[in-house]
């Protein structure tokens, strides 16, 4: 019997999560994709496009998908991280400065007029920093 163990609101991101567990040698399902893709709409009706595998992998396999790798694909490429400079913090994230702007002038007027410019925002003080 198979257990849902996920749900993605688009399809692509459930086959990374299989493609995750396949290489950990787990079985993995995606289900209702087919509806998704031809029905977008229906995507959080139905609750998503589910990943599933066999209720004895599903312990092994939610833990799988809950590691986080993220530092140490910034150490092999490199990245450094950007300092608060209100703060000091280390705990910081990239950040759109007038993404919203952007998408509703483009709403109004089917044309992007607004700049997106990037910068990082401190998780700790909620400061934002142009870079």
């Amino acid at each position: 019997m198979l257990t849902t163990i996920a749900s993605y609101s688009f399809p692509w991101e459930a086959h990374i999560a299989k493609a995750r567990l396949d290489a950990e040698g787990i079985p993995a399902f995606v289900a209702d994709e087919q509806t998704i893709n031809m029905q977008w709409l229906y995507s959080n009706a139905m609750g998503g496009v589910r990943l599933q595998v066999p209720e004895q992998f599903a312990l092994q396999a939610v833990d799988i998908l809950a590691e986080d790798h993220s530092e140490e694909l910034e150490q092999e490429l490199g990245v450094a991280s950007v300092s608060c400079e209100a703060c000091g913090s280390d705990n910081t994230e990239p950040y759109q400065i007038g993404k919203r702007w952007a998408f509703l002038v483009f709403l109004g007027l089917d044309f992007p007029l607004f700049p997106v410019k990037s910068a990082h925002r401190c998780k700790d003080c909620g400061t934002i920093q142009k870079d």
